[in-house]
């Protein structure tokens, strides 16, 4: 039997795919740097599960992709390989990217499309190269995206060996009887440079700040909508999508500051960051999403991007997952050195960073740094059908009824969700729009700091 004949992907394999699935557990908890089996794992509490090591030999393995019961892509992280394993083994490379694995950076996500079987397309997040900039002028890239041909093979883990708009999506073809992936076209180029000592713009508080090259984000997802959805971090953004209206001022208010040397606080491509993305297959912009009237009505390209917009207000994450029964989306969200969050995702939530990040309940204890105004930001949403109105989001936390006022005008789910409302007149309100400012304690950090924890 030929590899095309045996990878059919299996729509209703669930007892297999679960297996297959628990099995990956072990598969990556193996650590950093060539893995194999582990004299000893994690113990399973349920009895009807079992965690056993489905394959090893892998550098820095972070993501997987199955293609049929026995046939997986495993993607890994720093090498920007993508391995082919069949049976439990590795039977080949089917790809090698040249990525830049600084940090947080490299071959970051992988899946394939809802019509594989008839398509065979295949989806990579990941971080391209470029010359770094000359050491007398270290604050702005060679480049402002790589080729659109993906370059292969040597990687870098130098953090300004990458362009401006060096993080990517794009998809491949995958040829069964090869076992290789060919490059197909490109979906979008987001941002990856992050060296923010710059004196432009002055008197930031940030001359000291080394490059970093941190909160990329990465998972890439299909819902069961048929539109693929991006996890994509803040980059160290301080802009209108971490909450920002005016960008980083001492209270993220007043007359509007530049984010950083490339503009902003605007979602303009070099400040597009902490969303999640939903395009459709081919990397156009669905007409149902929460903000397409509100990006037509802005237009240019910031509007473009906030046309793309699912959700915002996300400082980083290395989760995100379609629950099989319900379809709901949920994503895991990193906390800045404690309370991480799993959230509930509906169309058009403000996830809340950088004006709040963990259990609502703890904002009065643990944000007393600085005191300050602080505002939450939506965009106006009239697109109607199946995305619906922006909404807050669903958090796992405690004491909801305790939760800051917030200046984001949105529905009521009183109970359910760890932010209220401040009704102002209209239902919601474009970034541009600096009225709806609530006044209470303010982020445990200085707004104009960008974060170098995950």
């Amino acid at each position: 039997m030929t590899r095309s004949e045996r990878r059919r992907f299996r729509r209703t394999g669930g007892i297999a795919l679960a297996a297959a699935a628990a099995a990956a557990i072990f598969l990556f908890a193996s650590g950093v740097g060539r893995t194999d089996a582990q004299a000893s794992g994690p113990t399973m509490l349920v009895p009807n599960l079992a965690v056993r090591a489905a394959a090893g030999g892998f550098v820095t393995p972070i993501g997987i992709a199955f293609l049929g019961a026995d046939e997986w892509l495993v993607i890994e992280k720093n090498t920007g390989q993508v391995q082919v394993v069949e049976n439990g083994a590795v039977t080949g490379t089917a790809l090698d990217l040249a990525v830049n694995n600084a940090s947080e950076r490299g071959l970051l996500g992988i899946t394939h499309h809802p019509d594989f079987e008839t398509n065979n397309f295949v989806y990579l997040f990941w971080s391209c190269i470029a010359p770094p900039p000359p050491a007398e002028s270290p604050f702005f890239p060679t480049q402002t995206q790589c080729t659109l041909t993906p370059e292969l093979g040597a990687d870098s883990g130098d953090l300004l060996a990458t362009p401006l708009l060096g993080n990517r999506v794009d998809r491949f073809v995958w040829d069964g009887d090869t076992g290789t992936l060919a490059f197909d076209s490109n979906l979008i180029m987001l941002r990856s440079f992050q060296n923010d000592a710059a004196p432009v713009p002055p008197g930031q508080g940030d001359e000291a700040q080394p490059p970093r090259a941190n909160h990329d984000g990465g998972v890439i997802r299909f819902g069961p909508d048929g539109k693929l959805y991006i996890m994509f971090g803040d980059v160290g953004r301080r802009g209108q999508l971490q909450n920002l209206p005016s960008g980083p001022t001492l209270t993220g208010l007043g007359p509007t500051v530049a984010d950083d040397q490339f503009g902003g606080p605007q979602p303009d491509d070099a400040h597009f960051t902490g969303a999640i993305i939903r395009l459709n297959d081919d990397g156009s912009t669905p007409a149902d999403n929460p903000f397409f009237a509100a990006g037509a009505a802005m237009g240019g390209e910031v509007g473009e991007n906030v046309q793309k917009i699912f959700a915002y207000g996300i400082r980083n994450s290395f989760g995100m997952a379609f629950d099989p029964l319900s379809g709901n989306l949920w994503d895991q969200e990193n906390g800045e050195d404690a309370f991480d969050e799993m959230n509930l995702v509906e169309p058009g939530m403000n996830s809340g960073w950088i004006q709040i990040q963990g259990p609502a309940s703890r904002s009065s204890r643990s944000r007393r740094r600085l005191s300050t105004t602080r505002t939450s930001r939506t965009f106006s949403s009239s697109a109607g059908g199946p995305s619906g109105s922006p909404t807050p989001r669903r958090r796992l936390c405690h004491g909801c009824s305790s939760c800051p006022a917030r200046a984001t005008p949105i529905p009521s789910t009183a109970g359910r969700t760890c932010s209220r409302q401040r009704r102002s007149g209209s239902s919601t309100r474009p970034p541009s729009d600096p009225s709806g400012s609530a006044t209470c304690s303010s982020g445990s950090r200085s707004m104009t700091t960008r974060s170098a924890e995950d």
